[in-house]
């Protein structure tokens, strides 16, 4: 499962100007202009949204019936950061539309262990990845066997605490 969230850098006043997102022209055209035909309130509130930086995609949690190799707290970690930069970095990294479905970006042998991740109020030891330029990683392993990420782009973390709470079952 994974969680997108808004950034907002004065949740305060979210009508303040130092919220909204850099934005490319195109961008910003195609949320300006209306277009001939009626929208559903929730695309409206979608397209709105565009005008804000996401999180996207920045917290991840896994289960997996059995433990290999793949669903170490390690493997997790950088699989994520490597979804996260191949998504978010392209251009950063020089790659480009067609250059591979997922080139090892980051590595195991980065993953620094003894990090204390909060969740739910409790310290869990958990680890790191904070050697990329781009991305700041962190995660745990959950009580309940489960496997907890955050992946985070280094110009947001100013804004971010790392803190995770559980959300209540639908």
């Amino acid at each position: 499962m994974s969680i997108s969230a808004t950034l907002w850098r004065n949740p305060v006043d979210k009508s303040d100007p130092v919220n909204l997102a850099v934005l490319d022209d195109s961008t910003r055209r195609s949320i300006d202009e209306t277009p001939p035909w009626p929208r559903p309130a929730w695309l409206i509130e979608h397209v709105e949204r565009m005008r804000y930086p996401m999180l996207w995609e920045a917290v991840q949690t896994s289960w997996q019936r059995k433990d290999s190799e793949h669903t170490t707290l390690a493997a997790r970690l950088v699989h994520h950061a490597n979804h996260i930069l191949m998504n978010q970095f392209r251009e950063e990294l020089g790659l480009g539309l067609h250059d591979g479905d997922s080139p090892a970006l980051t590595s195991v042998r980065v993953v620094r262990g003894g990090v204390d991740v909060l969740i739910d109020g409790a310290l869990f030891s958990g680890a790191e990845i904070d050697t990329d330029p781009f991305v700041y990683a962190v995660g745990a392993r959950l009580p309940s066997g489960g496997t907890l990420t955050a992946v985070v782009p280094r110009e947001h973390l100013r804004y971010v605490t790392l803190e995770f709470v559980q959300r209540p079952s639908a």
